[in-house]
């Protein structure tokens, strides 16, 4: 949830690691997908139907997969690369935007929305309280960023956050990276 960048004591991973770590985050969000696919969706009240139209169900399949390599890529910069921290009551000490977060400034809550609604709507319907209980934490993280992540981030880099938040939607990607002029 916390922006994070490069700084300028830190040296810009070449583009063969980025291919690396690309690939990575991919295999990762694939297995994830997978750990999902096969083990929880009976506890989780949901059946696969492969007979007509519900064959198209599996095409969420990709955006799924992506939204989930998005975030866990985001958690793994975190944790191999020291930029930050993705515990939001623990902030960084520099405002540093790279990668994800030059396109919107949540990109785990938006990867993993996107990983969860496509896998919604591979499995079907899920049971009715699972989904107020989403609606729920989903309300939550919003409620949670709105007044405590960014105010203290806000406080925290002052004009630089400022700028940022001009520039970098919450919720809703950028085509384009953002580049601070």
């Amino acid at each position: 949830m916390t922006p994070h960048a490069q700084d300028s004591n830190t040296p810009v991973a070449g583009h063969g690691n980025r291919a690396v770590a690309t690939i990575a985050s991919l295999t990762v969000g694939a297995a994830f997908f997978a750990l999902w696919f096969w083990l929880l969706p009976q506890w989780l009240g949901f059946s696969v139907q492969m007979a007509g139209a519900a064959r198209w169900r599996w095409l969420p399949a990709v955006p799924s997969v992506l939204g989930f390599a998005v975030a866990l890529r985001c958690v793994w910069d975190f944790g191999w690369t020291g930029h930050g921290t993705p515990a939001p009551i623990i902030p960084p000490q520099k405002l540093v935007v790279v990668g994800f977060y030059r396109y919107v400034r949540n990109p785990m809550c938006v990867g993993f929305a996107a990983g969860w609604i496509g896998l919604w709507t591979i499995f079907g319907h899920p049971e009715p309280a699972l989904i107020a209980a989403v609606a729920a934490v989903a309300l939550g993280v919003y409620l949670f960023v709105l007044f405590y992540e960014e105010p203290t981030l806000r406080k925290k880099f002052g004009a630089d956050y400022e700028d940022y938040c001009r520039n970098v939607r919450r919720w809703w990607p950028r085509l384009h990276a953002w580049q601070k002029s």
